[in-house]
């Protein structure tokens, strides 16, 4: 309490300083009306720009929601394309009327998406990773399926509680058998650990007809991502040792670099297929 006094005191000249400022103040601003009204409009301008300012970054905050929700709504409608365009397919070759096939087909697609954010990522070494934060407790296991909006990030590796890492295209572990877009004849994506905008499609049939520019998507061969999800474009191409295949060059739709949010794809038959499979495989 003494210290306190001492300060005060020391202090008191101050503080009569700024007593007297504001008596100052008070009585200029109730007798004058110019100053009165360059306060009034000092005031009045500092009050709307904290007011735009306050507005503009709850705008930004509900900006980040209403993304996050459309890209989920994308997600949807993603997989709902890929359902409608297998059943399309099926009808075309089975000659069935389209009546026929579509009612419900929709809600027994297997299927599903969990949405998470990329939260670190290597693009220009050798064995990339990238770490997202969604785990077990989101329900995301190894080998799911990762996707972008724009085409095929990789597969779940690892996961912890509320963490996952995923093996991405730029991975030369990383293996995904893929199609020309509007034909049959499948190959091997991989990464040759080079450019990370660039991946190589081998063991297509060398007499499959190739076009700069044609589109190449996922196979649907294996029980990790539906057929039909977009994985890039060819730019180029050339014979593999074995002269009957092809080796394409393919430009990645996913840019690794600006990579942040992501979808982790659960097929509600994954285990079934794949303890089918392993049957199979044990009787051979």
């Amino acid at each position: 309490m003494r210290k306190l006094l001492e300060f005060l005191f020391r202090k008191l000249h101050w503080f009569l300083f700024i007593l007297l400022e504001v008596i100052s103040g008070v009585i200029i601003y109730q007798n004058l009306a110019y100053p009165r009204h360059v306060m009034l409009t000092s005031a009045g301008r500092a009050t709307a720009w904290f007011t735009t300012f306050s507005g503009s970054v709850r705008s930004y905050m509900d900006l980040r929601k209403a993304n996050r929700e459309l890209l989920a709504r994308n997600g949807q409608l993603e997989l709902q394309v890929l359902e409608l365009q297998d059943r399309l397919e099926e009808t075309l070759a089975d000659t069935i009327t389209l009546d026929m096939v579509l009612p419900d087909s929709l809600t027994h697609a297997p299927f599903s998406f969990v949405m998470a954010e990329v939260i670190n990522s290597s693009v220009h070494r050798l064995s990339n990773y990238i770490t997202i934060d969604k785990g077990a407790a989101d329900g995301i296991r190894p080998d799911m399926g990762v996707v972008s909006e724009r085409g095929v990030v990789g597969i779940v590796s690892m996961v912890s509680e509320h963490y996952a890492v995923v093996l991405p295209t730029l991975n030369p572990k990383f293996r995904l058998s893929c199609k020309m877009s509007g034909g049959s004849y499948f190959g091997s994506l991989s990464w040759d650990g080079r450019d990370p905008a660039y991946g190589r499609l081998d063991e297509l049939p060398r007499h499959v007809q190739i076009e700069m520019g044609d589109t190449v998507i996922t196979s649907g061969y294996s029980a990790v991502f539906p057929k039909g999800i977009m994985v890039g474009t060819v730019t180029g191409y050339a014979k593999q040792q074995d002269d009957n295949f092809h080796s394409l060059q393919v430009k990645l739709t996913t840019d690794f670099h600006t990579l942040k949010q992501v979808r982790v794809l659960r097929n509600s038959h994954y285990e079934e297929r794949r303890t089918l499979e392993k049957e199979a495989r044990g009787d051979d």
